[in-house]
């Protein structure tokens, strides 16, 4: 009984010592990223000397051989390809729309505008009147007046939601299943407002999606101002435009997703996988999207290796393959996992941005999340802590085959984000070196903290 008494007097002061212990391994993680963090540095190579990164590309197959090369010289147990087929959609030409009437009478007002991803090409130039609609009630309402129109969807983002991606859940729907939508009534083209909150005139590309069941009509994204601009005017006045687009896809490409493996003392078969993806859109260095998760996933094994930790779990840093465009890289991924019969009991994504990081979003269970949200003290050095909702498209296909799975990503600042997303700006000059290292100091200190006392309560 005297045993005992005295174990339940020394407890608390186990508990806090390996409070501080765990403290002290974070910190010099941290010191380290944020004195010799290569990240900043990787990050200018993919986006100045590979530059945009289509799915399909030569760009993109480089960038995969330069993720492989990095990541074997910065000597993991293990670095390999897991080969991949993508689609390779290719733009194929400059993407055009314009005002040429009002009113039945002739302008010429050109209109800011990008092709989305995935569109056909319009095989020549399409005029016709404009039917603008804020939201796909009044597209339902109005479908006895859209055939032989050019739809125009006014997807702006709810100014009212703080969480962008919230607002962006909700206007992304026009971008993905709006041509279909529009060509199911008779439309002969589609323009969207671009998915942005920047108070200019980049138009912003991004995934779409064709229903089979209706004709494959062009589809592309205004420039902000331009597209308000327009809905303004279609309010007061009768429209007429015209667009040409010329995208078209080749065979699916032979890719690969890149994985480094630092294999685990204790559950060697137990994987926690961290990563983001490699692909881009063609008109920008994709710097935040995702250069700045794929340097991050690097920044986390350089760190590991340079203070000689020796993980419990086998841990992957994965480079993956178009998540862009079509999401075969995280699918083959988890299609390989299930093939070899893999427990993956954590994975990690940012794929977010390379902006201040606010949190670790977790996805698990009530009682799973509970045992996270106390690592919160832990974190808060570091400007974070632990919140409910995480995931990412890469590792969300995990869950399919394995629902105990926990999800997790890195969320940034997010208010800036959509400024660039897909569009142009999205270049190497607009990421901020201290931003991007704090954001693998989270990720290294919740893959750490994961690793060291799993996942269950």
């Amino acid at each position: 009984m005297r045993q005992l008494f005295a174990f339940m007097l020394c407890f608390p002061l186990l508990v806090q010592a390996q409070v501080n212990q765990d403290s002290i391994q974070l910190k010099k993680m941290s010191d380290e990223i944020l004195t010799n963090g290569k990240a900043y540095d990787l990050l200018r190579e993919l986006t100045k000397k590979i530059g945009g990164r289509l799915a399909g590309s030569p760009q993109q197959q480089n960038a995969a051989i330069w993720g492989k090369r990095n990541m074997d010289a910065l000597q993991a147990d293990k670095v390999y390809f897991q080969p991949c087929k993508t689609p390779a959609w290719q733009r194929g030409g400059k993407d055009f729309a314009a005002i040429v009437g009002v009113n039945g009478v002739a302008t010429n007002t050109p209109l800011a505008a990008l092709a989305l991803g995935n569109s056909l090409g319009s095989n020549g130039l399409i005029e016709a009147e404009v039917l603008a609609v804020a939201n796909f009630d009044e597209l339902e309402k109005r479908k006895d007046e859209v055939k032989g129109k050019i739809v125009y969807y006014h997807s702006v983002f709810d100014a009212t939601k703080v969480q962008t991606f919230k607002a962006y859940g909700e206007s992304g729907i026009y971008r993905g299943s709006g041509a279909s939508r529009a060509a199911k009534y008779g439309a002969v083209g589609v323009m969207i407002h671009s998915l942005s909150t920047a108070p200019d005139n980049a138009p912003h590309t991004g995934g779409m999606r064709y229903d089979d069941a209706y004709p494959k009509i062009p589809a592309v994204a205004l420039g902000p101002n331009d597209a308000k601009a327009l809905y303004a005017m279609t309010k007061k006045s009768t429209v007429r435009a015209q667009m040409q687009t010329y995208g078209f896809f080749l065979s699916d490409a032979d890719e690969n997703n890149v994985v480094a493996e630092l294999k685990g003392s204790t559950y060697p078969d137990e994987i926690i996988t961290i990563g983001g993806h490699l692909d881009s859109w063609d008109v920008n260095e994709g710097a935040h999207d995702d250069g700045a998760g794929v340097v991050q996933t690097m920044e986390v094994l350089r760190t590991m290796k340079a203070l000689h930790y020796q993980p419990k779990h086998t841990i992957r840093f994965v480079l993956f393959a178009n998540e862009e465009n079509g999401g075969r890289g995280g699918a083959k991924y988890a299609e390989l996992a299930k093939l070899n019969k893999e427990k993956h009991i954590f994975a990690l994504e940012s794929d977010e941005g390379g902006f201040t990081p606010r949190s670790i979003g977790i996805t698990s269970s009530e009682a799973q999340f509970k045992r996270f949200e106390k690592w919160s003290a832990l974190l808060k050095p570091f400007g974070t802590e632990i919140t409910s909702g995480g995931g990412g498209a890469d590792i969300g296909p995990l869950v399919g085959y394995d629902k105990s799975i926990i999800l997790s990503s890195l969320i940034p600042d997010s208010q800036r984000y959509f400024d660039l997303h897909h569009a142009k700006t999205d270049v190497f000059e607009n990421v901020n070196k201290r931003e991007l290292l704090l954001g693998a100091v989270n990720i290294a200190a919740i893959i750490y903290l994961v690793d060291q006392y799993g996942v269950n309560p």
